[in-house]
C-alpha cells in the first residue's frame, strides 16, 4: 500500500527539481539541510529513469499488440485476364482499407505486459534505492568536512605549539643551553608540523568540494557546516536477527531484483506462448477497376492464424528467458547473503562503539579539567605546559567525533538496509539512534 503513493511521488520529484535551478549555498549549512539538497538531477537517478522509461515502452509496446490497425493500400496493376474473365479489361488496379485488431493470443500479450509491469516495478524500487545511496553519499562528505575542519584545528595548534618551542629554543641556543643538533631538531619538528597543517587546509578544500559534488553544486564549495548532535547511547539496539529479517524483506534493493525476477519469468511465460494461435478480427473496404464474382466493396470476418512452425524461434527464446531467469535468480540469492554480512558488521560497528564513546566520553572529562588546571598553572607562571594540554584536548575532541560519526553512518546504513533512510533520515540524525 505504502509503494501505491511513494513510487509515483517519487517519479514526479525530479520534474520538480528540473523546473528549479537550485540556489546558492547559504554559508552556514546543517545536516538536515545539506540532505534536503540532494539534487533529483543527478545522473545516477537520470540512469535509473531512463531504464524506467524503457520499461514503460515495453509495456506500450506490449498493449499494441491489442492495438487496432488501420491500412491504406494503393495498388497499380496491369494483367492479362483469363479468357474465362467476364471482364477482359486489363486495368487491374485497387485500393483497399484493411481494418484489423487482434482479439486473443492465447497469453502471450498479457505474458508480455506483466513482465514490463514487474520490470517497471523493479525500477522504481532501484530508484528509491539509489536515492537512498545518493543521501548516505551527502552524510559521508558532510562528516568528512567536519573532520578535515577538526584535524586542521588540531594541526594548527601542533604547529603553534612547535613554533614556540622553536622561538624558545633560538632564544637559548643564542645563550648556549642547547646544542646545534637540538636546536635542528625544533626546526625539523616545526617544519614537520607546518606541513601537516597546510596538507590539513588542501585537505579541507578537497572534502568540500566532495560534498559540493554530492550536493550538485560542483561549484558552490560550503563554508561553515554545523556540527549534528551527539548519538543517543541510552536505547539498547535492536536484535541483530531481527534487523536481518526486516533487511531481508524491505531492502529496496532486493525488491527491486525480486521484481525483476517476476519480470523473468513471465518472460519466459511469452516465450513458451510464441507460436501460438492468433485470433484477429478484419474488417475490408476496397475499391477495384475491374469486376469480377470475387471482388467485394466491403468485407468483415475473424482470422485465426495456427503457426506450424517457427524455425526455431519459440525454442530459442525459451533458452535465453531461461538463462536471464537462473541469472537474476543467482543474483538475488548473492544480494541476500551480501546484506545479511552487512547488517551484521553495522550491528558489529554499533556494539563496538558503544564503549568507545563511553571510553572517550571519560577521556574527554580528564582532558577538559587538565585543560582547566593548566590554564591556572600558566597564569601562575607555575608550569607552561598549556599548548600540550590543548593539543590533547583537540586531539580527544577529534577522537569523539570520528567515533560519532561512525555511529550515525551504521545507523543509517542500518535504516537504508530496511528502505526507512527516505521516511526518517530527520528525526534518525537528529538523535543518532537505530530504529527497531
Amino acid at each position: 500500500m505504502i509503494r501505491c503513493f511513494l513510487l509515483p511521488l517519487l517519479w514526479l520529484l525530479p520534474g520538480i527539481g528540473l523546473a528549479a535551478k537550485p540556489g546558492p549555498l547559504p554559508a552556514t549549512i546543517t545536516l538536515k539541510q545539506a540532505i534536503s539538497m540532494a539534487s533529483a538531477v543527478h545522473p545516477e537517478l537520470e540512469s535509473v529513469r531512463a531504464d524506467m522509461d524503457a520499461a514503460r515502452a515495453r509495456r506500450m509496446e506490449a498493449d499494441a499488440a491489442y492495438g487496432t490497425r488501420l491500412t491504406l493500400e494503393g495498388r497499380l496493376q496491369v494483367i492479362e485476364p483469363s479468357h474465362r474473365s467476364i471482364d477482359e479489361s486489363h486495368n487491374d488496379s485497387s485500393a483497399k482499407l484493411y481494418l484489423s485488431r487482434r482479439l486473443y493470443d492465447f497469453g502471450y500479450t498479457d505474458s508480455r505486459r506483466q513482465a514490463a509491469d514487474l520490470l517497471l516495478q523493479g525500477r522504481e524500487w532501484e530508484y528509491l534505492d539509489v536515492r537512498q545511496r545518493l543521501r548516505l553519499e551527502i552524510i559521508q562528505r558532510y562528516f568528512d568536512v567536519l573532520l578535515a575542519d577538526l584535524e586542521f584545528g588540531r594541526d594548527n595548534e601542533i604547529m603553534a605549539l612547535a613554533f614556540v618551542r622553536l622561538e624558545r629554543g633560538r632564544d637559548q641556543h643564542e645563550l648556549g643551553r642547547i646544542s646545534d643538533i637540538e636546536l635542528l631538531e625544533l626546526e625539523s619538528r616545526y617544519q614537520e608540523s607546518r606541513r601537516q597543517r597546510f596538507e590539513g587546509e588542501s585537505k579541507q578544500r578537497s572534502t568540500r568540494s566532495w560534498l559540493a559534488i554530492a550536493l550538485g553544486r560542483p561549484d558552490d564549495l560550503p563554508q561553515e557546516l554545523v556540527m549534528p548532535k551527539p548519538p543517543d547511547l541510552q536505547n539498547p539496539l535492536p536484535s541483530v536477527e531481527s534487523l536481518v529479517a526486516k533487511a531481508l524483506e524491505e531492502s529496496p534493493s532486493l525488491r527491486s531484483q525480486r521484481s525483476q525476477i517476476g519480470a523473468a519469468q513471465r518472460a519466459l511465460s511469452a516465450a513458451r506462448a510464441v507460436g501460438r494461435p492468433i485470433l484477429r478480427g478484419e474488417v475490408v473496404a476496397r475499391t477495384q477497376n475491374r469486376t469480377t464474382s470475387s471482388t467485394h466493396p466491403l468485407s468483415v470476418g475473424l482470422v485465426l492464424e495456427v503457426p506450424l512452425g517457427t524455425g526455431g524461434k519459440r525454442d530459442a527464446e525459451i533458452a535465453a528467458s531461461m538463462a536471464r531467469l537462473r541469472k537474476r535468480r543467482a543474483e538475488l540469492a548473492q544480494m541476500e547473503m551480501e546484506i545479511h554480512q552487512l547488517v551484521l558488521d553495522q550491528w558489529l560497528e554499533l556494539d563496538t562503539l558503544r564503549s568507545r564513546l563511553q571510553e572517550l566520553e571519560s577521556v574527554s572529562e580528564y582532558r577538559e579539567l587538565y585543560l582547566d588546571r593548566s590554564r591556572a598553572l600558566y597564569g601562575l607562571e607555575v608550569k607552561a605546559g598549556l599548548g600540550d594540554a590543548m593539543v590533547q584536548t583537540s586531539t580527544v575532541q577529534l577522537q569523539q567525533a570520528k567515533a560519532q560519526f561512525r555511529w550515525m553512518l551504521a545507523s543509517v546504513r542500518l535504516q537504508a538496509l530496511t528502505g526507512r533512510l527516505l521516511a526518517e533520515e530527520n528525526m534518525m540524525l537528529s538523535s543518532g539512534r537505530v530504529a527497531k
